[in-house]
Parts: structure tokens; C-alpha cells; sequence
């Protein structure tokens, strides 16, 4: 039996991308197989509760750290999985080099921008890591550059419980929608989503998502008279699957990205997206399921493209369909499960080569 922690929350509410992606692992792994330890603040995810060999551990108003790393120290798993950047992770890696731990950490890089140099505590998970995955090539080669040892590309999959393509029509029998899913933040752009509905009047823009930046948004699109614009707030997995199966065009203009979910969440229900080029996101194939662009021209353009062609949006939406099949949580959560039983074994090899 490998018993496994992660500092991730197994709570059902908790729609981080983090907690996301360990909760759909953990609920595939085999329980004969592997011993899960999780964090709780609330009622966990019913597959979580109910899986056999699974622990929950509670995590309280203050007090934490000292009290989770003196049970891991206590209790040392086979497997620190997807360490976070906060003080457990750096008290835990911290008692881990001291004490010589059997633990073997398996770091998962999700997050883009890392070339600033400004995360030491991310930088230190990847140098001291048995096995660095990254969600994306893009990312796994940023971990390889940054002193990952031992690296491989991990995709997240994709839940088809709430993002699948409804039928087999094509995609110009739904309605003239873009849609735009995603935080209100700054790097995110949704002022440009704003900005192309005052160019295409005729279409519907619709943008799920919350954030500092919204009322910024709403002003402009006052502003700019765009009575085709409609801000849904924050919306759940199921209902952003359905916006999905509605719109035509997935829009999504950010500029600082790891490798984002929401573009394969699009593509399972159809829809063709258009992104930046920067981050390179596997879930889209430029020109054949999307449009990838390097700039707010560009994207300006691309959009204007796939508005004013028909034929070119079925084509992507039943190419984006077939591609995002790629991405299957139970192929991954295998995947990961390997993963971790060689970690484990370098980890051994490591501690033999320090006591020989």
C-alpha cells in the first residue's frame, strides 16, 4: 500500500484548478492500491468521502502547518504529491532534507510566468522534486530550463460529466454567441472581449466569471453602447457546460497562462477557440481546432475570421471534439499512478546512494 498527501482541499465547493485536478486523481486511483491523505475545510467531494483508504484531514482557523507537518513527520507518506507554494510545503520540504524522510515529491507545474524568477518556493519544489510533471510541453519544458532533474508532460483531463458536445449538428445551428469563461483579473483581457462586441453588434458576447476587473468591464460596455454584452458572475462546472453547448466561438484573450482548463473544457462541447500563442496550449491545434495569436491584433483578426466563416467554425468545432478525447482523466490518473511508484523508487535509490 503507497500512502499519499497532498496539500490539496478535498472540499466539493472548491473549484481551485489545483483541487480540481487532485480530487479527479484521487477519486481514479486504485484505493487496493494507494492510501490518499487530503485537507477539508467543508463537506468533501462525495467520490473523496467515499473512496476507501482515503483520509481527510482538517484544516482549521490557525495552527496548521505546525500540526499537518508533525503528523507527515510522525507519519512520513511514500508520496508528497502537487506541493503549493505556502508554509506547510516549505516547512514539510524543510523536515524532509533535515531528517532524511523516505518521501518522494512529485511536483506538478501548472502555472505560467515562471521565467521572473519571482517564486522561490515553486523553484525549490522543482529543483528538489524525484519527478516534475507539467500540464502543458510548454510548461514541462519552463521546469526543465528552471533545474528539473527528472521531467514529463502530465495533461489535466477533462470532466465529462458537465463538458461533452451535445449532438452531432453542426455548430452554426446554436446561437450567435462568443463566450468568454474565466476571472476578472487584469492579465485575463476580458476588457477585450467588451471591445470586439462593439465591432460585431450582431452577435451575443457572453463572459462567466468574477472578479476585481468586472465593474471596470460593465463601465466599458456602457461606454461603448454594446447592448449584445450579458456578465453572468461566477457559474458552476454545470452551467458553464451548457453556456458551452450554446455559443459558437470560445474567446479567451489572456495573457499570463499555465496551461488552462477551460480551453479543453471548450473544445469537449465543440466549440473552437481562440487564444494567445505565448503559453502554447496544447488543448488548442492552431488552425485546425483554433486560432492561436500572438498579440491584441491578431486576436482582433482571428476573431473576425472565424465570425465571418462559417464552413471554418464547423470544421474546428468537429476537429476540437476529437481532440479534446485525448484528454481522459482515467488514462491520467494512470498515468500519475506510475508516476509515483517511480518516484518512490528514485527516492529509495537516492537514500541508498547517500548512506553508501
Amino acid at each position: 500500500m503507497i500512502t499519499v498527501f497532498t496539500p490539496s482541499f478535498a472540499d466539493d465547493d472548491n473549484t481551485n484548478a489545483q483541487n480540481l485536478t487532485v480530487k479527479e486523481v484521487v477519486a481514479r486511483l486504485d484505493p487496493a492500491r494507494f492510501r490518499v491523505v487530503m485537507l477539508g475545510s467543508g463537506p468533501p467531494d462525495p467520490r473523496i468521502s467515499e473512496r476507501p483508504n482515503t483520509t481527510v484531514l482538517p484544516w482549521r482557523r490557525r495552527g496548521n502547518t505546525f500540526r499537518i507537518v508533525a503528523h507527515l513527520v510522525s507519519n512520513p507518506p511514500d508520496v508528497y504529491f502537487f506541493p503549493r507554494e505556502g508554509s506547510l510545503d516549505s516547512a514539510f520540504m524543510s523536515a524532509r532534507r533535515t531528517l532524511g524522510l523516505k518521501t518522494a515529491l512529485v511536483t506538478y507545474v501548472i502555472s505560467g510566468g515562471l521565467e521572473n524568477d519571482d517564486r522561490p518556493l515553486i523553484f525549490r519544489s522543482i529543483r528538489e522534486a524525484d519527478i516534475v510533471a507539467g500540464n502543458s510541453r510548454h510548461l514541462s519544458l519552463t521546469a526543465q530550463k528552471l533545474g528539473g532533474t527528472e521531467v514529463e508532460t502530465v495533461y489535466d483531463g477533462i470532466d465529462r460529466r458537465y463538458y461533452y458536445s451535445a449532438d452531432g449538428r453542426p455548430i452554426t445551428a446554436r446561437k450567435s454567441t462568443v463566450l468568454y469563461a474565466g476571472s476578472f483579473r487584469s492579465y485575463k483581457r476580458a476588457d477585450l472581449v467588451v471591445r470586439e462586441a462593439a465591432r460585431f453588434p450582431d452577435w451575443q458576447f457572453r463572459l462567466a466569471g468574477a472578479g476585481e476587473e468586472e465593474d471596470a468591464c460593465r463601465r466599458l460596455a456602457h461606454d461603448l453602447h454594446c447592448l449584445n454584452v450579458q456578465f453572468l458572475g461566477h457559474v458552476n462546472a454545470s452551467r458553464l457546460g451548457d453556456e458551452m453547448r450554446q455559443a459558437q466561438i470560445f474567446f479567451f484573450p489572456s495573457e499570463l497562462e499555465g496551461h488552462p482548463q477551460v480551453l479543453g473544457q471548450a473544445a469537449a462541447c465543440g466549440l473552437p477557440c481562440i487564444a494567445r500563442s505565448s503559453y502554447a496550449p496544447d488543448y488548442v491545434v492552431d488552425g485546425v481546432t483554433g486560432l492561436l495569436a500572438n498579440s491584441d491584433t491578431s486576436l482582433s483578426d482571428a476573431l473576425a475570421r472565424m465570425i465571418g466563416d462559417c464552413d471554418l467554425r464547423t470544421r474546428m468545432s468537429f476537429a476540437a471534439v476529437e481532440h479534446a478525447a485525448r484528454f481522459d482523466w482515467g488514462d491520467i490518473a494512470k498515468q500519475w499512478a506510475d508516476i509515483m511508484e517511480r518516484a518512490i523508487a528514485r527516492r529509495r535509490e537516492h537514500r541508498r546512494e547517500r548512506t553508501a
